[in-house]
């Protein structure tokens, strides 16, 4: 093909509880690569450790890395940092942006102050907390209750009764220090990804499970997608724009995927902003994006591309010639 993009390393699993839906992510984009006949290699992360992977990465001699990296590390600013130190171009947002998307307490903080809804909630750290405390006494039943990082759904819970607050509680600390208590709010649930600065087609979430758990979205079959969302053109457009604030308020690059509630009375609840979204065959970023017209394949490459081009010229990247 006529782009020169050098050799691109598909940076994938990691220390996260999100490992085994990074693999699928990185092993899609791999695949794509290969079908696209560019210099691709697969870069399986093991560890946080930052000397080991400088010299994994190193190692592997390439030019741009790709990020399939789901979850702590991948998207926390801690791949980045690294990716940084080595000077090589990847895609996606950058080291505070991840930082800052990846902790909902911080970013729903920032989306407070700039006018965005979040639904109201309590942050409970680890160390402070007491199960006879009734720090969330002012949130009314049901509660979704969630760890503070992380996404995927994964420890995450719904409770409708009190008596089942305690277990959820024990359940989401075992993948964070930090939980957010949250008022849950009924409605329709959205999501919208943004690529290259730009809102792509809102989808409507609608699983067959009580919530969109992790089964529900990585099992095929166990939930419908509406793209785009049926819902009116004033709706869409508001839920498009909190979006994208969104995006740029926490500074991510290149892609995002904001997770939102739609309620009753058609305002969008910003709930967070996935700066690594899935890349499977199940994946909401990637059906966003054919809607538009763009492929899977086009879609990578874009990436690829937006990752070269933030970069200064010089040894720090290849030149990208058409």
């Amino acid at each position: 093909m006529a782009v020169k993009f050098g050799k691109i390393g598909v940076l994938m699993g990691g220390p996260s509880s999100e490992r085994e839906i990074s693999l699928k992510s990185g092993k899609a984009v791999y695949e794509a690569l290969k079908q696209l006949e560019l210099d691709v290699c697969a870069v399986e992360i093991e560890t946080d450790n930052q000397k080991e992977n400088m010299r994994l990465i190193k190692s592997r001699k390439i030019d741009c890395a790709f990020l399939a990296l789901h979850g702590r590390f991948g998207e926390d600013g801690g791949i980045q940092r690294i990716l940084e130190m080595l000077k090589t171009p990847y895609t996606g947002s950058g080291v505070l942006a991840s930082k800052l998307a990846m902790d909902k307490v911080y970013s729903r903080q920032i989306f407070e102050v700039h006018g965005l809804r979040v639904p109201r909630y309590k942050a409970i750290e680890k160390k402070c907390y007491n199960i006879n405390c009734k720090s969330y006494a002012n949130l009314h039943l049901p509660l979704v209750v969630k760890p503070a990082g992380g996404g995927s759904s994964i420890g995450l819970s719904i409770v409708y009764e009190e008596q089942g607050l305690g277990e959820a509680i024990d359940l989401a600390f075992r993948f964070d220090e930090r939980i957010i208590i949250e008022e849950y709010i009924k409605g329709r649930e959205l999501t919208v990804g943004i690529l290259d600065e730009k809102a792509l087609p809102v989808i409507e979430i609608i699983p067959k499970r009580t919530f969109f758990d992790y089964e529900a979205k990585y099992q095929s079959g166990l939930t419908r997608y509406i793209v785009p969302a049926e819902l009116e053109e004033s709706i869409l457009r508001g839920a498009k724009d909190a979006a994208l604030s969104a995006h740029k308020l926490l500074g991510c690059f290149g892609c995002s995927r904001v997770d939102m509630i739609l309620n009753k009375e058609g305002i969008p609840f910003i709930l967070e902003v996935n700066t690594i979204p899935g890349l499977t065959s199940t994946s909401l970023l990637p059906k966003a994006a054919k809607a538009t017209g763009i492929n899977f394949h086009d879609l990578c490459l874009k990436l690829i591309k937006l990752a070269y081009e933030r970069r200064p010229r010089g040894d720090l990247v290849r030149a990208i010639r058409q």
